[in-house]
């Protein structure tokens, strides 16, 4: 069996001698595995780095078992373009570490996410624009996986404007001012995930990381039995060092 696609490194990890069993979210085909032959080596190795995008054949007797990848030069090497910029490359390592973490082997969710994470590492190297691209793509992450939250309309009163909060346990919006009685139960829900034109106002990105972050912890990786990995932390310490 063989099949073609771009992926997204999410990481790799050695293989017999030289060898490196790499981590990919693929364009059409999710999250998937192979190993690469020489993939270990120094000349190699940095084609290899989280992040960048690949062209890649795999090729295998069944498609649910570990095949081989062939692995031509990397179309856009990104990790090497962010060594001095310390957030970004943490922004790297949150993004292919909750991909790895949340998604399976073969999950056909990972291929809705691809175009969503191109455009969030792309933007990488533009400081005024990526961390509210990657709280967004955060809450873009836990609806691809079943776990999105209703934003639409306040769950108290069906009223679609004025919505400034979310239940911690219905995942639903709510009014402020309909729920003035245990607004500090709630979690803040910065105007920047309801609308795409609005402006990104101080402590939004801190509300927005705490509200996705939490759900994150307590949805997503609750329902695997996992913890967020740690990757993402590191990130939010150095944003919110920033703000």
């Amino acid at each position: 069996m063989n099949w073609s696609d771009d992926g997204i490194v999410l990481g790799g990890r050695r293989f017999g001698e030289g060898g490196l069993i790499l981590d990919v979210l693929t364009a059409t085909r999710g999250r998937r595995s192979g190993l690469v032959y020489g993939g270990a080596s120094r000349k190699r190795r940095g084609q290899y780095d989280a992040g960048n995008t690949v062209a890649l054949a795999w090729s295998g007797r069944l498609d649910d078992q570990l095949g081989r990848f062939d692995v031509a030069e990397a179309r856009r090497e990104r990790a090497s373009r962010l060594l001095d910029d310390a957030a970004a490359l943490s922004g790297v390592a949150a993004i292919t570490a909750l991909l790895r973490a949340g998604l399976n082997e073969g999950d056909a969710a990972g291929s809705s996410l691809y175009a969503a994470t191109t455009l969030l590492l792309d933007e990488l190297g533009n400081p005024h624009i990526w961390p509210a691209l990657y709280v967004r793509w955060e809450l873009g992450l836990l609806s691809a996986l079943g776990f999105g939250l209703d934003l639409e309309e306040c769950a108290l009163s069906g009223a679609n404007d004025g919505l400034t909060h979310v239940s911690p346990k219905t995942g639903r919006a709510v009014r402020g001012s309909e729920a003035e009685a245990y607004i500090d139960r709630l979690l803040a829900l910065p105007d920047f995930l309801l609308r795409s034109n609005a402006a990104v106002q101080p402590g939004d990105i801190a509300a927005g990381l705490r509200l996705t972050g939490h759900f994150l912890e307590n949805r997503l990786f609750a329902a695997v039995h996992r913890g967020v990995p740690l990757e993402r932390e590191r990130l939010v310490v150095r944003l919110l060092s920033k703000v």
